[in-house]
């Protein structure tokens, strides 16, 4: 099975992109805005890179009709000549995206892991996986896209495909598996998924995107068959966790850091994982020994702490509005009874002082 070659891993940043770095489990309905792609509108506008593309809602290209091929967000390739003074920042989307490197090398990090795509590479990444394209920039590249949106945000929900894609009911099974109970990003691709994808890219230079619907959809659709034969010849090591209710809850108090702010409740903290308040309590004390509010509280005393070393000078009150406490009062209370000391003490003592074998 060949991937892309390592690099040194690639720090997290706790919230960059569109959303922040969970923000497919966070907002109404537990979703959230893809990245507008401001960075190649912006290089395509400058002379910069070429873009041939159709997309909808914030992706660039020629707009798609709303009744053509509906869960396409965005497809096409774009052409780098150079490297570039841009990169796609950390980011999400709503869909499934696939892309393929026919030309040129750059950095492609996902989550904690950074690669090298090379020539001849294929990604694939699933709506909570966040990534980013070039570390910081891209280099000369041609790159082929495309995000069907599947009707998942979170790993624990069903996948729902286009009713337009002609795969069998268990063809299109084996491949719901594949893709979400094996979540590598990166794959050496064959010479058929080039193909499919070039193929495609022909269709996108065209001010017209009906003309070349039904050759889209036969494409499109040759390309996911041809992704479905490549996996299963890859013989990737499936885990059913990774689907589970508990890693939803998993990934959202991961991200959970980044959004202390928010005035959390138990309830809206089950919703945003799809479940109910005792089963949500459940998983939270599984995977931290504490209960959801003690989690919380946690995550915003640490941000607090944090806070009150790197900027002295910030008043008290507003690190605790900051860190999601509704007053300064209550701030004070929670952070005494978790370190030991006001946050006043705490500022001016050197943190090995403080009790934070209390906590």
């Amino acid at each position: 099975m060949a991937a892309a070659r390592h690099l040194t891993p690639a720090s997290r940043p706790l919230s960059k992109g569109s959303g922040g770095q969970c923000a497919v489990f966070f907002g109404p309905g537990a979703t959230y805005h893809a990245d507008s792609c401001e960075a190649v509108r912006g290089a395509v506008k400058r002379g910069e890179l070429q873009l041939h593309a159709f997309g909808r809602r914030t992706y660039p290209g020629t707009l798609l009709p709303r009744k053509m091929l509906p869960e396409v967000c965005s497809v096409g390739f774009w052409n780098a000549i150079g490297t570039q003074n841009w990169g796609l920042d950390w980011h999400r989307n709503e869909g499934i995206e696939l892309t393929y490197l026919a030309r040129g090398k750059f950095e492609f990090l996902v989550d904690s892991e950074e690669y090298l795509l090379e020539s001849g590479h294929l990604t694939v990444t699933r709506p909570w996986q966040n990534h980013r394209v070039g570390n910081p920039n891209i280099k000369a590249c041609r790159l082929y896209f495309l995000i069907v949106d599947v009707g998942v945000r979170r790993p624990n929900q069903p996948w729902q495909w286009p009713s337009w894609l002609i795969l069998s009911p268990a063809d299109l099974r084996r491949l719901t598996t594949l893709l979400s109970h094996n979540e590598q990003p990166v794959w050496r691709a064959n010479q058929e998924v080039g193909r499919c994808f070039e193929k495609i890219g022909e269709l996108v230079d065209t001010d017209n995107p009906l003309v070349v619907q039904t050759q889209m959809q036969l494409y499109i659709n040759e390309l996911f068959l041809t992704l479905l034969q490549l996996l299963q010849k890859k013989n990737a090591p499936l885990d059913a966790h990774l689907t589970s209710s508990r890693r939803s809850v998993e990934l959202f108090l991961s991200g959970l850091p980044a959004h202390l702010e928010d005035p959390w409740t138990l309830e809206e903290m089950a919703r945003q994982c799809g479940l109910g308040r005792s089963r949500f309590t459940e998983y939270c004390r599984q995977i931290t020994n504490l209960t959801p509010s003690e989690y919380l509280a946690q995550c915003r005393v640490e941000a607090a702490e944090r806070l009150l070393r790197a900027e002295p000078q910030t008043p008290i009150t507003d690190v605790a509005f900051r860190c999601g406490f509704q007053s300064s009062q209550y701030f004070a209370t929670v952070f005494h009874r978790k370190t030991g000391c006001s946050p006043r003490d705490y500022r001016g003592t050197e943190p090995q002082a403080t009790a934070a074998g209390q906590r």
